[in-house]
């Protein structure tokens, strides 16, 4: 199973997207992808380690950095890094989870699946969506 919940769903439901991985590098499609998105409307929290500003938005080092006024906002957790990081960012996401209510859906972007993930996300009651592009997603709607 790639998902608990349909990918266009969370993305016409859901409008406010913190983004693990997210990349100053403009060749990047963890650039590129939440650009497009910001550019259709949806609010973006980018979340990088090693940067201050990504597309005109303030970067936070880690999700437990975010904090709770704009965490209490984030519906979807979208993430670009590797497959074997999944584990460690569904147990974040978990925490973010308990601490603010929120985020609905934990996203791993295209060629990201993980089964131990899958398990930390589905005991913890969080949706995932795993291998989709969060673009190619929102295209097929018909609103790109």
């Amino acid at each position: 199973m790639k998902f608990t919940v349909e990918p266009k769903e969370v993305m016409r439901k859901f409008r406010v997207i913190a983004v693990v991985g997210a990349s100053k590098n403009p060749e990047k499609d963890a650039n590129t992808i939440p650009a497009y998105l910001q550019a259709r409307g949806y609010t973006i929290v980018p979340v990088n380690p090693s940067a201050d500003v990504i597309n005109g938005s303030k970067v936070y080092p880690s999700l437990a950095d975010i904090p709770d006024e704009i965490a209490r906002k984030v519906d979807v957790v979208d993430v670009f890094r590797p497959s074997e990081e999944l584990p460690l960012i569904a147990k974040q996401v978990v925490e973010m989870k308990k601490r603010t209510g929120r985020p609905f859906v934990f996203w791993g972007q295209l060629g990201l699946e993980n089964e131990e993930a899958k398990g930390i996300l589905s005991e913890a009651k969080v949706d995932f969506v795993m291998d989709r592009c969060m673009m190619v997603e929102h295209r097929f709607m018909g609103s790109g």
